[in-house]
């Protein structure tokens, strides 16, 4: 005789099933984060090999960085408010779709030109995912479970920043640059098929208006989270824009081990997302500050320090720790300062990062070409030791 399962068993076994897709579906939204925010910083560690083909120096050649970050800035203020009230499912899907056929671009790109134009195209992709990705995935679970679906959603993009740089360098320099934009490509493929098939329909709860983005900056503590994540960022970037030059110029490295390097690089940075993560639970400003130090202290040390590869390879486990921990750190700060507004919120900091990655490998730019890699890392350090001023506007609040 066949068992008949009760009504409430029934029950209980299809919410377990709507969970675990549920979870399933935020760990996907955390994937094509990963791959978006990677997309943009793909051809960091690639600029040398990209330069030498396409016939362009080592400073134009980090256009390709900040394009996407300016237009990426600009997408993730407008994006969101363009969209309205359509369903977010959809917009995630044609934003990933996008991505995908801008990396497929890049790979077939026959000059710098139409490069530089997939990378536009990729921009817009960054920043409208990356500013609705913590806001939908916090949707898809019973609201105990918020912060760690935040975390898992954000999580996409720390990883994007420490990890996926180092990979796609890996295998730029084992295949050909063209090779990891390809890649990428056929990941973001898999990605979309995964949220097709787990998120479900995310109608609009409402639409964001420009004035209300804005607005948040009178907040004096949504303020200075935002001047603290421009200056990290930005003084982050302009110089790990060029480390692949910085490595090979300071440290003598050879080109071939640039790739495996920044995977240390990498690794480092999980572990200062981890770090920095719990220790921005008990008091973010101080662990933001903590962070500002280390960063300074190894940029402005890596020219008198790092003339080895042994020296190069411990101030880079020291630059991942340290940079590791500024994406969950700011963005921390910025969600305590604004509660109630965490869409906005996090769309106002996307705007910030990217904003601040684009006039970083502007400037670096300017600078390496300039002047050198040394001077280009006193540039960066001058940036984020005036992450303290941001600290010092927001102490009584």
């Amino acid at each position: 005789m066949n068992r008949v399962e009760p009504p409430e068993a029934e029950a209980v076994a299809a919410a377990e099933h709507v969970s675990v897709k549920r979870w399933l579906a935020v760990v996907a939204v955390a994937v094509g984060t990963f791959l978006v925010v990677t997309a943009e910083q793909l051809p960091v560690g690639l600029l040398t090999s990209i330069g030498d083909d396409l016939g362009v120096s080592e400073g134009t050649a980090g256009l390709m960085v900040m394009v996407p970050g300016l237009v990426a800035s600009a997408g993730a203020l407008l994006v969101p408010v363009a969209i309205g009230r359509l369903d977010r499912r959809t917009v995630l899907l044609g934003l990933i779709s996008l991505m995908v056929l801008a990396n497929l671009l890049s790979f077939l790109a026959p000059n710098f030109p139409v490069l530089l134009a997939s990378r536009f195209l990729v921009g817009i992709s960054i920043g409208g995912f990356w500013a609705l990705a913590a806001g939908i995935a916090v949707r898809l679970v019973p609201s105990g479970q918020v912060p760690r679906a935040t975390s898992i959603a954000f999580g996409g993009a720390t990883a994007a920043n420490v990890l996926g740089v180092p990979a796609g360098t890996l295998i730029g320099g084992l295949t050909d640059w063209r090779i990891a934009f390809l890649t990428l490509s056929g990941l973001g493929l898999l990605a979309v098929a995964a949220l097709f098939v787990l998120l479900p329909g995310i109608p609009a709860t409402g639409s964001i208006r420009l004035g209300a983005l804005l607005a948040l900056f009178g907040n004096p503590f949504v303020r200075g989270a935002a001047i603290a994540t421009f200056l990290l960022v930005s003084g982050h970037v302009a110089t790990y824009t060029f480390v692949s030059p910085i490595l090979q110029d300071i440290s003598g490295v050879d080109e071939n081990l640039v790739g495996p390097l920044l995977l240390v690089f990498g690794a480092a940075g999980i572990a200062g997302t981890f770090v920095a993560g719990a220790a921005a639970g008990r008091d973010v400003r101080v662990t933001v500050a903590a962070v500002s130090v280390l960063l300074t202290a190894v940029l402005a040390l890596f020219p008198l320090l790092g003339a080895t590869t042994v020296s190069a390879v411990v101030l880079l486990v020291l630059w991942g720790l340290a940079f590791g921990g500024v994406p969950v750190t700011v963005q921390m700060w910025i969600l305590k300062a604004a509660p109630e507004h965490a869409e906005a919120a996090t769309a106002l900091n996307t705007v910030v990062f990217n904003l601040a990655i684009a006039l970083g490998a502007l400037f670096g730019g300017f600078v390496i070409n300039g002047a050198s890699a040394t001077a280009v890392l006193g540039f960066g350090a001058a940036l984020t030791v005036l992450t303290f001023l941001a600290l010092w506007t927001t102490r009584r609040a």
